[in-house]
């Protein structure tokens, strides 16, 4: 079964940048889309960035311009590399591959 493992999430000061990771098992991940979701308090899970196989990419409008998804199929790892951080963007971020969810790591941005 796929299982999903993000880190990386941290407390960041408005205008900075981090980078957040994925790490996959338990299934052939070189051949599979992966997605990233998050979820701020009080709100609903929102779509955020997504990876093709083909590392076609697609992003969010309120994302495009300060987010970048990528993959390295050799550690079978997504990473999401976020900058311009805004309060607006505190929430606990989700990977999700073939319908199997990760636990999250938690994007706090704070003066």
């Amino acid at each position: 079964q796929v299982q999903l493992v993000e880190s990386g999430g941290d407390l960041v000061q408005p205008g900075g940048s981090l980078r957040i990771s994925c790490a996959v098992s338990g299934s052939s991940f070189s051949r599979n889309t992966v997605a990233w979701y998050r979820q701020a308090p009080g709100k609903q899970r929102e779509f955020v960035a997504r990876i093709y196989k083909d590392v076609r990419t697609t992003y969010a409008d309120s994302v495009k311009g300060r987010f970048t998804i990528t993959r390295d199929n050799a550690k079978s790892t997504v990473y999401l590399q976020i900058n311009s951080l805004t309060p607006e963007d505190t929430a606990v971020y989700y990977c999700t591959m073939n319908g199997a969810w990760g636990q999250g790591t938690q994007v706090t941005v704070s003066a």
